[in-house]
């Protein structure tokens, strides 16, 4: 090849090598914000308000990574320079999943003693983490537009090309992290993914001895994610599901447990030989007594998690048809195997909650609701369209019992649902059997806690002190709450508001 045959090749090869980083850095861009999501929700939730905030902070930290890149590229633009900032968010992006744990436990540490203060602080500093790598990797979109511009003729095609390559990149990173990589290779691993990938495509451009960052990525990408991570207990099993982080502990005398959420909120227990729980739980079993003193002979339980509350019901009340509803199959088949969740009439389906509801056909003599996620609540579970839709799927007389979590001392979540459902139900009554746990029943019936007081010489001998104490707490719903719809249900605001609230009485 001649020397100008040469000359005319290296820039095609360097415009390439530009286009190339253009494509990873937008398919990281767009794929880490997804997985900062989830990177948040184990430990605040996955409400709009998280949505809100990554979103917000990513767009701030790209918006100021252009005006840096603009500057930068204005210098001394070379792709050997424009490799380097990809290379740097490489690094930044392989140490957020490792340094946000220290900040996520004390936001957890700080949400557990309801202060509010620190509380917000944690979160504001994840999302800062999250925002420098985001801040380096806008720096490469105007720093590639003045390497590729060459003259003003060919400005708009060139540059429509790169944004084009780039957003393509984009839509590649948002289904790979969604669809792929946290389903099968967890949180962590995705961002290390995507920061090999930026190492590599990075390193291409700068030599070989640059290789050496890639090549520590994929160490720490081939590092076990760890076996023991909970107290005193010992994960048995963990895994990333299509919906949240999941794992089973157990403890030293024997009782597993199900945590979401970096065990911020256990959804199930076991314990070998047990069928009662000393918890909320219970209360399924004995609420429903108070509509007819004698048990439900069918019931659905929505949010079923690994099957407490199913499996309980098979052992006391076998003759009771049982649909255990829950959104998560991998929890399902964790209760299979590890919680004994079996009955003589049991049925689990895979579903959302209220998709299942609207296209069920069977009606059910109660319907428990237990899919709130701590401390935030799905807001189209907690409207008077929803509870329209319950009441549909009731049996004459038939009753639902909403569990609700809350910070000690806070009502405000309780009244809003019990004013929500007593729009739509006649009667409503409230068993507060735990300081974070209060569980509201609603019936078109009479609820009298006579009735439960009737059926204790009928129960079982380990489930009648159960009864006596539920219906001992048995009292009138809470009122003066506003009633929610699925137009207007600002569920995030209510409970970030009643945290609030619980903080500031606590400093006084």
């Amino acid at each position: 090849m001649s020397v100008r045959g040469i000359q005319a090749t290296r820039p095609i090869q360097a415009a390439r090598r530009i286009q190339a980083l253009a494509a990873v850095v937008g398919a990281a861009s767009l794929g880490i914000e997804i997985a900062a999501t989830r990177l948040l929700a184990p430990w605040f939730g996955d409400s709009t308000l998280i949505w809100a905030n990554t979103i917000a902070t990513v767009l701030v930290a790209l918006s100021a990574g252009y005006w840096l890149g603009g500057r930068l590229a204005d210098r001394n633009p070379t792709v050997a320079g424009l490799s380097r900032l990809v290379l740097g968010a490489a690094v930044l992006l392989a140490v957020v999943p490792f340094v946000a744990g220290p900040f996520l436990r004390v936001s957890v540490h700080a949400l557990d003693h309801i202060s509010a203060g620190a509380f917000v602080g944690s979160l504001i500093a994840v999302l800062v983490l999250i925002a420098v790598p985001m801040l380096v990797l806008g720096t490469v979109a105007p720093y590639a537009v003045r390497l590729v511009v060459t003259s003003v003729e060919e400005a708009g095609r060139v540059t429509g090309r790169l944004y084009a390559i780039s957003t393509l990149g984009s839509l590649a990173g948002v289904f790979l992290s969604a669809l792929l990589l946290i389903p099968f290779a967890g949180t962590r691993r995705t961002f290390l993914a995507f920061a090999l990938a930026l190492g590599l495509v990075a390193a291409f451009s700068l030599g070989r001895r640059f290789l050496l960052v890639p090549v520590a990525i994929g160490i720490l990408i081939a590092l076990p994610t760890g076996v023991v991570k909970a107290g005193g207990g010992t994960v048995i099993w963990e895994r990333e599901t299509l919906y949240q982080y999941a794992r089973v502990v157990q403890e030293p005398d024997g009782q597993r447990q199900l945590q979401l959420n970096e065990g911020q909120a256990v959804h199930s227990v076991y314990t070998p030989g047990r069928w009662l729980t000393d918890n909320y739980w219970d209360e399924f079993l004995a609420l429903p007594l108070a509509a007819t003193s004698r048990p439900p002979r069918s019931v659905a339980i929505l949010g079923n998690a690994a099957g407490t509350t199913a499996r309980a019901y098979g052992h006391y009340f076998p003759a009771t048809r049982v649909d255990g509803v829950e959104l998560d199959g991998a929890l399902s088949d964790v209760g299979r195997r590890l919680f004994d969740l079996h009955g003589p009439n049991l049925h689990l389906h895979t579903a959302d909650a209220r998709p299942f509801l609207r296209g069920a056909k069977r009606r059910w003599d109660a319907i428990f609701v237990d899919a709130y996620r701590q401390p935030y609540v799905p807001f189209y579970l907690a409207t008077r369209e929803f509870f329209t839709l319950v009441r549909d799927h009731l049996t004459p007389g038939g009753v639902v019992l909403i569990n609700i979590g809350h910070p000690k001392q806070s009502h405000a979540l309780e009244k809003v649902l019990s004013s929500t459902i007593g729009n739509v139900f006649t009667h409503v009554v409230r068993d507060p059997s735990e300081d974070v746990n209060t569980v509201v029943m609603a019936s078109d019936g009479p609820l009298s806690a006579d009735r439960v007081r009737a059926a204790l010489p009928s129960l079982p001998p380990d489930l009648r002190p159960v009864a006596a104490g539920t219906a001992g707490r048995i009292a009138a719903g809470l009122r003066g709450g506003r009633v929610y719809t699925d137009d207007v249900a600002p569920v995030e605001w209510l409970i970030d508001a009643s945290i609030v609230q619980v903080a500031a009485d606590g400093n006084r």
